[in-house]
């Protein structure tokens, strides 16, 4: 019987998987995160800078809402708890200015990355995506067997959409007639953002180009200066608002997110709630009463935001002049964990050492120097020979430079002491990256 199955077993693992599907593989950010894992399971020390997860313990408070609503064991209505989607509408009026949202407009899901893939689902057109993007959004849309288009950004522009880019990629290719762009403001993997000048003209442009818009606005409460601007506000009528609790309240392992429909768009809206009604019922009932209380407190929320905002500038400009020092071509942060070097500076000594791709640049640095690093090609869509990586700047306990920010209170400045005093762990990193650049160009002096 045994041997029977053995040579049964290939052909049934082709017939069984439909054939778009043959070769799929899972997300590349968390397959990376399980080998780090393992690896500092095993007692290897690791610098992960691989992985986007908030360094900062979730509110004390809200920890506390949790257990209070343990016992909240009842499916809840599909689009989310009313009194959640309210506080959610009320959130976005407080710091985003937006006051047209009702709670009607608003769905509940157990994570934005679902939702997004819902949405996709259920929408008849082409998708068009940024490169660099998420690492999601393109293997969301192939398992779905959508159309994708790429618009390749650059660093001149700050890795930013731009109306002329857009319009390029509509002429030149044969998109179908209802298309829907997937933007993250501010930006992963570049850490990004943009203006509310720059937002008014895509919002235009996509007005104009029927292009729809999926805005990932995951990190907007985490803009350094707290100016985030949203395109809801220059394109209401046809952008869909994406965002959740992962980042800004450390949460992700809760996974709550939401969408937040134009009510011109509400037939979309409705046939996302018919898929979650046939797929996760609704997001875990605990979960969204313990949320209501991150939406309903805006003092302890903004306080809590404001000291971790804080603190992650303070890593990002110094991690940003560290690299930008010995010679590494990156662009500042304004938001978020992450920003995207580009170590085109090691392109001949990397040769030397047979380095042709990002991926093998990615792939010496774990192995020799125990550095975990996100090549940008493939998985965030940037050509394999390209040497940009994704950094996140996010490897250390969170909990420390926490307490100390709110000990030193806003009148004192977090520098570059403070990030090697309490955010160790990166500050180290970072000095051992631009050591690697500096013994790596000398490749090229002793060949």
């Amino acid at each position: 019987m045994d041997q029977e199955t053995k040579s049964l077993k290939p052909e049934m693992e082709n017939s069984l998987l439909v054939p778009h599907l043959r070769g799929y593989s899972g997300a590349s950010n968390l397959g990376l995160n399980e080998v780090v894992m393992k690896k500092r399971e095993s007692g290897q020390e690791v610098r992960h800078l691989a992985f986007g997860q908030s360094p900062f313990p979730v509110m004390t408070q809200a920890q506390r809402a949790l257990q209070d609503n343990a016992g909240q064991a009842a499916y809840l209505e599909v689009a989310g708890l009313f009194k959640l989607r309210e506080a959610i509408c009320q959130f976005h009026k407080t710091f985003d200015d937006i006051s047209h949202f009702s709670s009607d407009d608003v769905v509940v899901g157990p994570g934005s990355k679902e939702l997004i893939f819902l949405l996709m689902s259920v929408f008849n057109g082409d998708i068009l995506l940024l490169a660099p993007c998420w690492t999601t959004y393109k293997p969301q849309a192939m398992f779905l067997q959508k159309k994708t288009f790429t618009i390749s950004t650059n660093f001149e522009d700050e890795w930013k959409l731009t109306p002329k880019l857009l319009e390029q990629c509509l002429e030149e290719n044969d998109v179908h007639r209802n298309r829907i762009l997937v933007m993250c403001n501010p930006d992963n993997p570049t850490g990004t953002s943009y203006t509310s000048t720059e937002l008014a003209a895509l919002g235009s442009c996509c007005r104009q180009n029927n292009v729809l818009v999926i805005a990932d606005e995951i990190y907007a409460r985490l803009h350094y200066d707290n100016n985030h601007e949203s395109i809801v506000k220059h394109y209401p009528e046809g952008t869909i608002l994406s965002t959740g609790i992962s980042k800004w309240a450390s949460a992700g392992g809760w996974r709550l997110g939401y969408h937040v429909f134009p009510e011109k768009l509400a037939h979309l809206r409705k046939a996302v709630i018919s898929a979650a009604s046939h797929t996760y019922s609704c997001a875990p009932s605990p979960v969204q009463y313990a949320a209501l209380w991150l939406f309903t407190h805006d003092v302890g929320t903004t306080e809590y935001m404001v000291h971790c905002r804080r603190i992650l500038a303070a890593v990002a400009d110094f991690c940003f002049r560290r690299l930008s020092e010995v010679g590494v071509k990156v662009r500042t942060p304004t938001a978020g964990f992450y920003m995207f070097p580009d170590f085109e500076i090691l392109r001949e000594p990397l040769l030397t050492r047979g380095i042709e791709t990002c991926q093998q640049m990615c792939h010496y640095l774990l192995e020799e120097k125990a550095i975990a690093l996100m090549a940008g090609g493939p998985a965030f869509l940037r050509p394999e020979k390209e040497l940009t990586v994704r950094l996140c700047f996010i490897d250390f306990d969170g909990s420390v430079p926490l307490a100390e920010s709110y000990r030193y209170g806003m009148n004192r400045q977090l520098d570059d002491e403070f990030v090697a005093k309490y955010c160790a762990s990166m500050y180290t990193a970072i000095n051992e990256i631009a050591g690697w650049v500096e013994e790596t160009k000398q490749l090229i002096m002793i060949n």
